[in-house]
């Protein structure tokens, strides 16, 4: 698919989730999405769009990724205490991630059973269940 192809189906993408197109926002959906699955910070996000010539503040990063999961084009997954990333894959699916390298990545979809899940508070219902392995490499013994 050429550029302009793929700049129109991220503006209707964004225009279908139920936000407005701006130049920001497709310039920063255009870099989340044209990688496949990917998982980035508000941080890492804001470093690719200055390296890609897109002049865009943090402030107005954190806002689009917050509006874009909003939306159901992301979904969160909060890692550590401040730690937060963004996941272009919003199906049900769980996370390894590397303590230390700070990188996430998906667990293989079949590999993980929840069972025993508490019943949830009248009236709630469950959303999701999100599972984040954690990793480190191995000490020697």
């Amino acid at each position: 698919m050429d550029s302009r192809k793929a700049s129109i189906a991220v503006e209707t993408r964004v225009r279908d989730a139920g936000l407005r197109p701006t130049r920001q926002r497709i310039a920063l959906a255009e870099l989340l999405f044209a990688k496949g699955d990917r998982h980035l910070s508000a941080e890492e996000l804001h470093e690719e769009a200055l390296g890609a010539g897109v002049p865009v503040s943090l402030a107005t990063v954190y806002n689009a990724l917050h509006q874009f999961t909003e939306s159901g084009l992301l979904r969160i997954l909060a890692v550590e205490g401040s730690k937060t990333y963004f996941d272009t894959n919003t199906s049900d699916h769980h996370h390894f991630y590397v303590e230390g390298e700070n990188r996430i990545f998906d667990i293989e979809s079949n590999s993980v059973c929840v069972t025993n899940l508490p019943e949830p508070p009248e009236g709630m219902e469950i959303a999701n269940v999100d599972i984040v392995v954690r990793l480190r490499p191995k000490r020697p013994a």
